[in-house]
């Protein structure tokens, strides 16, 4: 909360609405053996492979707006559960590439219609998941997520309250 709003801020906000989000959506998957971070990326890699793209780690961390470690670690971990391969991109030896198996393909398209169940009844309080309200949302979100943030700097003076 800040000093000036009588309510929550909009960052509160954001962060309250993700951690829900989130919970919900590991909740919906837990019955498919994921959490919403391997929905996420088990999607994002569905998504990118019907388009043509065999992505690595790196490309696939991008996308998805996690970290590479983290990418890296949830990638053997689905690889170990049989969902996609990691293979040495051929093209650049240090480089991972990942594609769905047929499992994953099957787990990700049934993962996928149970999150859109799930968006539909999450976004029923602005008219559901093709409401004009939902579109605004969406457009005002991405508006968002597309600003870049300023590098902050650990020890600009500015920063710190007190006088050069």
């Amino acid at each position: 909360m800040s000093k000036g709003s009588p309510g929550p801020t909009p960052g509160f906000l954001v962060w309250r609405l993700a951690n829900k989000w989130r919970v919900a959506v590991d909740r919906a998957m837990a019955p498919l053996g994921l959490t919403h971070a391997q929905y996420s990326l088990l999607a994002s890699l569905h998504g990118m492979q019907r388009a043509g793209e065999r992505p690595s780690q790196r490309r696939l961390a991008d996308h998805t707006g996690l970290e590479a470690l983290y990418v890296s670690k949830l990638a053997r971990a689905l690889e170990s559960g049989g969902l996609i391969e990691r293979t040495r991109d051929p093209r650049d030896p240090r480089a991972v590439q990942l594609a769905l198996t047929d499992q994953g393909q099957a787990v990700a398209r049934k993962a996928i219609v149970v999150v859109q169940e799930l968006l539909q009844q999450l976004l029923e309080p602005l008219g559901g998941l093709d409401a004009p309200r939902t579109h605004t949302f969406t457009d005002e979100l991405t508006t968002l997520l597309d600003a870049p943030l300023a590098p902050s700097v650990p020890n600009d003076q500015s920063t710190q309250g007190t006088p050069p």
